[in-house]
């Protein structure tokens, strides 16, 4: 059992029926049902399909992030990648440091995944498996609008910057 205020983790297969329909009530609260900001069937397929971050203060959800996991290919190599979709906290608890909470937790868990090297695509760097290092950085966390943020936890090296 999870204390009152932590953060559970729970997979979409793994969410009830109860659960599912509060998540998607909290998100309709906090970003309407109408209107450019609404939240909408398409945002919560987005959401769905990886792990959901819950956070239940008594018996009810008052905040929620999930992190997705998505490949994109630069220059032909794929590398696994991940978002953090539908991110909310009850705008009545807004203020408390819950969404903090929330997104410290998965932060905690890409920065846990990148280190393990769980996220590299390992085939799409020089050497192949266990020939040194794929080219991952730390995870770089962009908002890419207020309930949607993507998060990349692993991505092409940097090249090093021009001297001319």
């Amino acid at each position: 059992m999870v204390a009152p205020g932590q953060v559970r983790r729970v997979s979409t297969p793994d969410l009830t029926t109860a659960e599912v329909a509060a998540i998607r009530d909290l998100m309709v609260v906090a970003f309407g049902s109408e209107g450019d900001e609404a939240f909408t069937d398409d945002d919560w397929e987005h959401a769905i399909g990886g792990l959901h971050f819950v956070l239940e203060v008594g018996s009810k959800i008052v905040g929620h992030a999930s992190v997705v996991e998505r490949e994109l290919h630069v220059d032909g190599r794929p590398f696994r990648t991940g978002y953090v979709e539908a991110v909310a906290t009850a705008p009545a608890r807004q203020g408390e440091g819950l969404g903090s909470l929330v997104m410290a937790e998965v932060t905690g868990y890409i920065r846990v995944r990148s280190a393990r090297g769980d996220t590299a695509s390992t085939s799409a760097w020089a050497g192949g498996p266990g020939q040194g290092r794929p080219p991952c950085e730390p995870p770089v966390v962009t908002v890419r609008r207020l309930r949607t943020t993507a998060t990349s936890w692993c991505s092409p090296p940097r090249r090093p910057p021009s001297s001319t």
